[in-house]
């Protein structure tokens, strides 16, 4: 099915949905859940679990979606300048209506093996807002019809956004210091193969000028003090064995190899409730949050292809530099050849790092809004882990990456600092307060 045709019958599906509301009993989860976009917040995040979404995807899906439910309200109640969608709704178009046609239109486009279930949690959570507006269906109709519209105008907006276009594999080099596919420790494949995610290096941001805007500078190199620190370090930390890891360093590095999309709306959504933000509010928030994070993947993926690409600049992994350390030229890193991390090595370049950028991004968006202590529930897989403090969770979602062999702590810094400034640059700079 083609793009135009499926979207086509999207909506016709939304809208014949819309018709027979009459039949569906209301969505008890929003009956507890008033704010619709906290409710469709977590039917992303839902969505996310339920179809193993991998992470280098998520933040482009979240950023879409979250595009289409701000547009779509703020076009209604403008308190805040548009994402992309300038028009304005039809007078009377009920806000919470378009918030709900907008976030499923997004999320059965986004995903088409969930569209049977979306449309069943779509049909409740309209059927759930009774007449909402006492005339006799209009304002919700009208919502719905914006909704959809503001939808379908986001999603052909980052149809051509680049991520999808096909690219050339990329398998780095064989020169000292540079990335190459590294060996996996659960076969098959035996090696990760070409750099995984390329398409990101290549997507045009959502709001920053360009995904060059708040690039890195080079690695450390080869021969350096700080070289030398971050190869100890790593190789003493993130051993699959004889590491020396504590029990809950060793339990917490799988725990953060976790999509990050879903730990950091998680912990927004959960905090968000519990500090009773409004459902404008909510909407900035989560907005500005999958907003900030796709633009970091984004920045992050072209400083990987960037200085992948380059002999000069060192890009590989611990699993590559601790067993060939005695290639390397610096006589204070010593090689153990049946070195391996505790966690499988993703397959592209080190420098910098994705995770790292994302906790950083995600957590000040989060500091921003609200005070350190918090309290919150993050999930991956069956495991779950309640934290108490936005800072807590940022710092080890990072330390993690070592300890799970994986990065070097002056990456993980820097990038972590790269979603920093990312964070408060689109804080500052769009969905500002219309006086």
């Amino acid at each position: 099915m083609t793009t135009r045709i499926w979207k086509t019958a999207l909506v016709g599906i939304a809208m014949a949905a819309a018709a027979g509301l009459v039949l569906v009993p209301p969505c008890s989860a929003s009956d507890e859940h008033p704010d619709q976009v906290l409710e469709w917040n977590q039917i992303f995040i839902d969505t996310l679990i339920a179809t193993n979404t991998a992470n280098s995807s998520s933040q482009r899906l979240g950023a879409i979606v979250h595009t289409a439910m701000f547009d779509a309200y703020n076009g209604i109640e403008r308190r805040y300048t548009p994402i992309y969608v300038h028009d304005s709704a039809p007078r009377g178009a009920s806000r919470r209506a378009a918030v709900i046609a907008a976030a499923y239109t997004t999320l059965a486009s986004l995903f088409p093996t969930r569209a049977m279930q979306l449309g069943d949690i779509y049909e409740a959570s309209l059927a759930a807002l009774s007449d909402d507006g006492g005339d006799g269906g209009q304002s919700r109709a009208r919502g719905i019809a914006w909704g959809i519209e503001v939808a379908l105008a986001v999603l052909n907006w980052r149809e051509s956004d680049g991520f999808n276009d096909i690219r050339m594999a990329f398998n780095g080099g064989s020169a000292v210091g540079q990335w190459r596919p590294t060996p996996r420790l659960i076969p098959p494949p035996p090696t990760c193969g070409s750099m995984s995610a390329q398409g990101l290096a290549y997507t045009i941001p959502f709001v920053l000028v360009s995904n060059t805007q708040f690039q890195p500078g080079p690695p450390r190199g080869l021969t350096s003090s700080t070289y030398r620190e971050d190869f100890d370090t790593v190789k003493a930390l993130g051993r699959g064995t004889g590491s020396t890891r504590t029990t809950e360093q060793t339990l917490l590095a799988p725990f953060w190899e976790g999509n990050a999309s879903v730990h950091w709306n998680q912990a927004a959504n959960q905090i968000a409730r519990a500090n009773h933000l409004s459902t404008s509010q909510s909407d900035r928030l989560l907005a500005i949050l999958n907003i900030a994070m796709a633009d970091t993947a984004f920045t992050i993926w072209q400083a990987k292809r960037f200085y992948g690409g380059l002999v000069s600049e060192v890009t590989w992994r611990p699993a590559t530099s601790i067993p060939l350390a005695a290639t390397d030229g610096n006589l204070d890193t010593d090689a153990d050849p049946a070195w391996t991390p505790l966690v499988n090595t993703p397959c592209h370049p080190e420098y910098p790092a994705g995770h790292p950028s994302q906790n950083g991004v995600a957590a000040t968006v989060l500091l921003r809004y609200f005070d350190d202590e918090q309290v919150f529930t993050l999930t991956t897989g069956l495991t779950s882990r309640t934290y108490t403090s936005i800072a807590k969770a940022r710092s080890d979602g990072n330390d993690a990456r070592v300890w799970g062999g994986m990065h070097y702590p002056s990456t993980v810094a820097i990038s972590d600092g790269v979603g920093e400034a990312i964070a408060d640059y689109v804080n500052q700079n769009s969905l500002q307060r219309v006086h």
